[in-house]
């Protein structure tokens, strides 16, 4: 048997007025993933339980079949093993955006998509003025990520216990564009030493070479680090101790990375792939298409739906979901026909509403398709038709069993 699951990420929405009343999923033409939809099975799943987060982290944990309050320990650690970062029992990561506020709005999470080189630039001047000669612990380290997604690290010790723990509150910088920022600096344990580093990279930032650059070209700046997302060691069974089925990502986001990488799936790095609208759709497509003759499962996940909602722009998200009908989904089912059996998997990991720009809580659309799957008679490939076939999957984590059963 051979699997696929396909993750446009964040692309469940709400009814949007600009599409007189659809969704932008309705909105899309999906000719591939309606294809799906009438040969195979509809259901609604819950990857985000009210008390925790509803992002990406919690999300895919329970899309993937792991529990989230038995795995989850914070998104940053899952980023952190992307990069190869083993977390001793006393370490924390910590999520650090580059971040463009104004007035004290968040104006953009991403520092107008700062590039690697620029961030890496700014974190060096941070580690070296800030935490180099300062009354700041000398466990805290920055670690240089992709573009505006990087990490702070803070190496514990057994007579040292890290400042941080499961109190520690921080708030997702993506789910406060154009809002202020207030009332959601870090607040509880450690939180002190959250806000002083945000607040001193604001003045190390304010005139530094990069952003004067960025400024002289008319680009974004990023005006101050944001920390959040913080925890210790994660540690769960790899895919193939919980399912017996051996995976491979393809992926342009650290957190996918990070999640495969704990799941003891190799990633497959593909040119282009950027995690943002302009990805290489094409590319992913066809690296899913040749990694089927190696691996049991291909997983392939694109952020772009994502994105999009989270700048407001539906056109730009019912454009994402075409690409990724045209390019991704419709060659792997033909490819996978070629292969015997298979059954394939459709689904976002969270609701991302651009109404709100925000990620969402609630129940997203799943479509499988494949061998021993049968028909429920819908036809299309959208949260209404998932919702008419009344089958739902109120624990997320409890549909990987269903999709990998034998």
């Amino acid at each position: 048997m051979k699997y696929v699951i396909v993750i446009p990420d964040g692309c469940a929405d709400e009814p949007l007025e600009a599409t007189g009343g659809k969704t932008a999923l309705q909105a899309a033409n999906l000719p591939a993933m309606d294809a799906l939809a009438q040969r195979g099975s509809l259901a609604l799943a819950n990857n985000t339980p009210s008390h925790l987060p509803a992002g990406s982290e919690v999300a895919n944990l329970c899309l993937f079949g792991y529990d989230p309050d038995k795995y989850f320990t914070g998104r940053a650690p899952l980023e952190a093993a992307a990069q190869g970062i083993e977390l001793a029992p006393h370490d924390f990561a910590v999520r650090c955006n580059l971040v463009t506020i104004v007035d004290q709005i968040m104006v953009d999470f991403t520092a107008d998509h700062i590039s690697t080189d620029e961030a890496t630039e700014l974190l060096a001047a941070l580690q070296k003025e800030l935490l180099g000669d300062s009354d700041f612990d000398s466990r805290l380290e920055f670690v240089p990520g992709v573009s505006y997604r990087n990490l702070l690290l803070y190496r514990g010790a057994p007579d040292a216990p890290a400042p941080f723990n499961s109190e520690t509150r921080t708030s997702a910088p993506h789910d406060l564009t154009d809002l202020p920022v207030g009332d959601d600096f870090p607040r509880g344990p450690g939180s002190d030493t959250l806000v002083r580093l945000m607040n001193g990279s604001a003045d190390l930032f304010a005139n530094h070479p990069v952003n004067q650059k960025r400024e002289a070209a008319g680009k974004g700046i990023a005006t101050n680090v944001w920390l959040w997302g913080l925890g210790g060691a994660p540690n769960m069974p790899t895919f193939q101790e919980r399912f017996g089925v051996q995976g491979a990502m393809i992926t342009a986001v650290d957190l996918l990375r990070g999640i495969a990488a704990l799941a003891g799936w190799p990633r497959i790095e593909v040119d282009g792939a950027t995690g943002y609208l302009d990805t290489n759709y094409a590319g992913k497509g066809q690296a899913a298409v040749k990694a089927l003759d190696e691996y049991d499962l291909v997983c392939v996940h694109v952020e772009a739906p994502d994105e999009a909602s989270h700048e407001g722009r539906h056109d730009a998200k019912i454009q994402a979901m075409q690409q990724i009908d045209t390019h991704i989904v419709s060659p792997i089912v033909e490819a996978l026909e070629k292969h015997g059996e298979y059954r394939i998997l459709v689904t976002p990991d969270h609701p991302t509403f651009c109404r709100t720009k925000k990620h969402a809580h609630g129940m997203v659309p799943l479509v499988m398709a494949g061998s021993g799957i049968d028909a429920d008679n819908q036809s299309t490939y959208d949260e209404v038709a998932a919702a008419a076939s009344g089958r739902r999957f109120d624990k997320g984590w409890d549909l990987m069993d269903t999709f990998v059963s034998q």
